[in-house]
């Protein structure tokens, strides 16, 4: 567990990817199966511990220091696990130091009124960066900046092997991974999926301004709306049915009715929505639906979803990546034709002649409630990931407003010392009400003197979070507005961030939620 922890503290503290990936990758290539199994595992977010709760970490950090000293710590921490670690008292010299495959074992087998004892046990015998490493590990806080998708790429680079090949298996695996090592290192075959139906990586587009349309010919381009879901992919092989997120998620179960309805023996890239009587609903519906274990029926009848179809992968068998777009949209419109699809469509090609044309279409988009526009070479195979000049997206410009900074919490990992993620809001009736919250855009340097600023301004204090005086504006830039009966305010922004922070503007000038609600889709 030691090893495993310095990794952590290690990721914690390396802002940049490549530095990420050198960590992970040296880590893997000198640590024995299945300790780096499990690590995998961990990093992708594949490991969870339901026997082991934050409540009882709290108390169990209660049973060893006086409960005010705890919260006056935990206060100006604002991190539970950083918290226990740093004030737990240290008997690492004393105690047994367990291995991250000896922990992930023993929990699997144990009940929850045995977690806090082994847990316990578990403290005492690590130094403070392991106790801070156990603890985010068991209770699913591992935040620290690295992506499944980057940590599949590390274990790739193990081998001659690439992140793409070990995506494809990844689904017919369980950790801790012996058999994916084995291949990566040249000591065994590529694992054997079978019919499973394992994902496959999806083809991502870059985004394109309309000045770099004029560097390319309009004939050799296939264009199609871009609509406001998620990205998924169908994959019906053999005995089984999947509903994968862009990321390679099984998000089935959140989708019974749709799984249900999926066609046998094919493979299929398209756009999860909801769709009622054949018109595309706002995000905001779709997000009700997402991240629900179970949805009821009741759920499944008002937001009923489907999914739009853009590309085929495989059809009975056969893969069809390496055809050109043409002929892979050409056999998926035949697919589709031949036999009722329930609860999938035909996402339409938009047919156009020139970019002053296509742009003349994007204009539209906000006001249709599409996303905005793809172009797709028609004569591009399926590559996994972002290959260059392939795909293009046109997004619909982004909305602004003018919002005021009204709380402030402290950030994760590196920005677990500043306060960086802020809730703004907008004026109503002479009180400002919550409409979102933001915690990218910034430099580090603005990072400092937001964080000096907050610091310099609270008013109120609730644990981690800051409560400020009215006095800082800050333009915020997102995609679209909903109605939400979860905020005060009644409306949710979607993708907000940062645009600038305008240091010059008096708080009184900010936006009304009036503007706000005027821009709802």
């Amino acid at each position: 567990m030691n090893r495993f922890a310095e990794l952590l503290d290690s990721l914690v503290f390396t802002p940049s990817r490549n530095g990420k990936l050198r960590l992970i990758r040296e880590y893997f290539a000198t640590t024995p199966d299945p300790e780096r199994g499990w690590a995998l595992a961990a990093l992708t977010g594949e490991l969870s511990f339901r026997e082991v709760k934050p409540a009882q970490v709290r108390d169990l950090a209660m049973r060893r220091i006086d409960p005010e000293l705890f919260g006056w710590s935990y206060d100006f921490v604002g991190d539970l696990a950083e918290t226990v670690a740093l004030v737990w008292p240290d008997r690492s010299g004393e105690g047994h130091a367990p291995r991250l495959s000896e922990i992930v074992e023993t929990l699997r087998a144990a009940v929850r009124a045995d977690a806090t004892s082994l847990l316990e046990a578990w403290l005492d015998g690590l130094d403070g960066t392991g106790r801070w490493a156990l603890l985010k590990l068991v209770t699913g806080g591992l935040r620290v900046g690295v992506s499944a998708r980057l940590a599949k790429t590390a274990a790739a680079e193990l081998g001659a092997s690439n992140v793409a090949a070990v995506e494809e298996v990844w689904h017919g695996l369980e950790p801790p991974y012996e058999a994916l090592f084995a291949w990566l290192e040249g000591r065994g075959p590529r694992p054997e999926t079978g019919a499973a139906p394992t994902f496959c990586p999806l083809m991502l587009a870059h985004p394109i301004e309309e000045g770099e349309l004029a560097a390319l010919d309009p004939a050799d381009f296939a264009a199609e709306w871009k609509w406001d879901g998620i990205r998924v992919q169908i994959v019906a092989r053999g005995s089984g049915k999947r509903l994968y997120s862009r990321a390679g998620e099984d998000i089935g179960g959140s989708f019974p009715e749709l799984v249900e309805a999926l066609p046998d023996d094919v493979v299929l890239d398209g756009e999860l929505l909801v769709v009622r009587g054949g018109e595309v609903a706002p995000f905001n519906d779709l997000q009700q639906r997402l991240n629900r274990k179970t949805p009821s029926l009741k759920m499944m009848s008002d937001y009923p979803a489907a999914v739009r179809l853009y590309d085929m992968l495989e059809e009975r068998g056969e893969d069809l990546r390496g055809l050109a777009f043409r002929e892979r949209r050409a056999r998926l419109e035949t697919w589709y034709r031949a036999a009722p699809r329930p609860r999938l469509d035909l996402s339409p090609m938009v047919p156009f002649e020139s970019w002053d044309e296509l742009a003349a279409l994007r204009a539209q988009t906000r006001a249709n409630g599409i996303e905005g526009l793809m172009l797709k070479r028609v004569d591009s195979v399926y590559v996994p990931g972002r290959p260059k000049g392939q795909w293009w997206k046109l997004k619909r410009a982004p909305l602004t407003v003018d919002a005021v900074l009204m709380y402030a919490q402290r950030g994760h990992g590196k920005r677990s010392s500043f306060y960086s993620d802020y809730t703004f809001g907008a004026w109503r009736d002479g009180e400002l009400v919550p409409i979102g919250k933001a915690y990218s855009g910034y430099t580090d340097e603005e990072l400092l003197r937001l964080d000096r600023w907050i610091r310099n301004n609270t008013t109120n204090r609730f644990g981690p979070v800051r409560e400020v005086a009215p006095g800082l504006v800050l333009e915020i830039a997102f995609d679209s507005v909903h109605r939400s009966t979860r905020h005060r305010s009644g409306v949710a922004l979607r993708f907000p961030r940062i645009h600038r922070i305008r240091w010059d503007k008096p708080a009184s000038e900010a936006d009304t939620l009036e503007l706000v609600e005027s821009l709802l889709t």
